[in-house]
């Protein structure tokens, strides 16, 4: 693990300590190391064929290509380059409609997916039902977590796709993935899950775990923002999608348009710094969760931890405050960087889909906060940020 942190993550003793790391995470320098040729010297088109600028390019995608397989468990020539998870999610469920419809244009479809989805999930699935196919937006135990029975009972004939997300991105609650492939190698249905926040994070073999369809994203592993991936099982079985953007013929006909090559670079890089450094990063991570909840237990009495206390993320932490409003005490918060929300939404204030999705009222979800742990957190800030919730609730 690097001892060098990167600028605006240092903390000294009136700086403000980040917590957000779901949302997104500073790019490592040995990242920005790696990318930083590719926009000054080698900034070739990698679609160049005829010149060394372009081989140049294009070997350094063949192995960022690689890198990320790596981490994963698949083949390089199952990954295919994107402009980040949400556009992955919405990849995967629009590209295989188009693909079925072109197949058998009158067959019914059915897809299955949980009521505590990602957005790109959530809304992509509803402007499919719109388009005539029947969604199931199947509910989870109190922890959040997808239960293999409901799943079970709501197969139908013509289900052709489940989606599931693995880690939640608000809670943390890790869902039985494998088991779930399982279930639907069993029906012959294709599994997709958004694996945004377990990629790099905890354990992740599509191969050997029977996944067909997997996003994630560069900046939630100390890559760029602008990038991500989608795993496509290429065998056993071929999973055939359309694309969603044509053009150029770019990454094999898939995702046409010049390919973002220091970006690309560095979420390869990044994903092969967590490869090499995911049982030490886990095991820190998983200690200073743990941490962190004894000190907002002692600091905060009446604390309650939102999602499963133990099948949950290594470093998320979502918990509910005993009737404090988070946007009573926001002004005293200023010096650290938490969520009261999904990461990924406009600012505005509402009321967080996944929290109700638990069983939580609107007041218990507009007491809850957010607090996610990354490479450079250290014990003496979550001390600091615990006495710094402390004193906010007691004024």
């Amino acid at each position: 693990m690097s001892s060098e942190r990167p600028m605006g993550t240092t903390l000294q003793q009136d700086s403000a300590i980040y917590l957000d790391y779901n949302a997104t995470t500073p790019v490592d320098p040995r990242v920005f190391a790696a990318m930083e040729p590719y926009f000054k010297d080698l900034f070739g088109n990698p679609a160049s064929a005829g010149h060394h600028w372009g081989w140049v390019a294009e070997n350094a995608i063949g192995k960022a290509r690689t890198q990320v397989a790596s981490l994963i468990g698949a083949r390089p020539l199952e990954i295919t380059f994107t402009g980040g998870a949400t556009e992955s999610n919405n990849w995967v469920i629009f590209g295989l409609l188009s693909k079925l419809r072109e197949e058998n244009p009158t067959a019914p479809i059915h897809f299955i997916t949980s009521q505590i989805e990602h957005s790109s999930i959530m809304k992509a699935m509803a402007a499919v039902q719109k388009q005539g196919v029947e969604v199931d937006f199947l509910p989870v135990n109190k922890y959040g977590q997808v239960e293999l029975e409901t799943i079970k009972k709501a197969i139908k004939p013509h289900t052709k796709l489940m989606s599931f997300i693995w880690v939640n991105n608000e809670i943390g609650s890790i869902n039985p993935i494998p088991e779930i492939a399982h279930i639907a190698r069993e029906h012959q249905i294709y599994l997709h899950t958004d694996a945004t926040q377990a990629a790099g994070k905890i354990p992740v073999n599509v191969t050997d775990m029977g996944i067909d369809l997997m996003s994630f994203s560069g900046h939630k592993i100390y890559g760029p923002k602008g990038v991500g991936a989608l795993y496509i099982r290429g065998k056993d079985p071929k999973v055939q999608l359309n694309p969603l953007i044509y053009g150029g013929g770019q990454e094999r006909g898939l995702r046409s348009g010049t390919v973002n090559v220091p970006a690309v670079v560095g979420f390869g890089v990044a994903c092969e710094i967590c490869q090499q450094n995911l049982t030490a990063e886990t095991q820190h991570m998983t200690e200073l969760r743990n941490f962190l909840w004894q000190q907002l237990q002692e600091a905060i009495p009446g604390v309650h931890l939102n999602g499963h206390p133990t099948e949950r993320s290594p470093a998320n932490l979502n918990i509910t405050l005993p009737g404090i409003k988070t946007e009573q005490i926001l002004p005293r918060l200023q010096k650290l960087g938490v969520s009261t929300g999904s990461a990924c939404g406009t600012g505005a204030m509402v009321v967080s889909h996944v929290l109700r999705g638990l069983g939580l009222s609107t007041d218990e979800v507009q007491c809850s906060l957010r607090l996610s742990l990354g490479r450079w957190t250290t014990q003496e800030e979550l001390t600091k940020a615990a006495q710094i919730l402390k004193n906010a609730i007691n004024k």
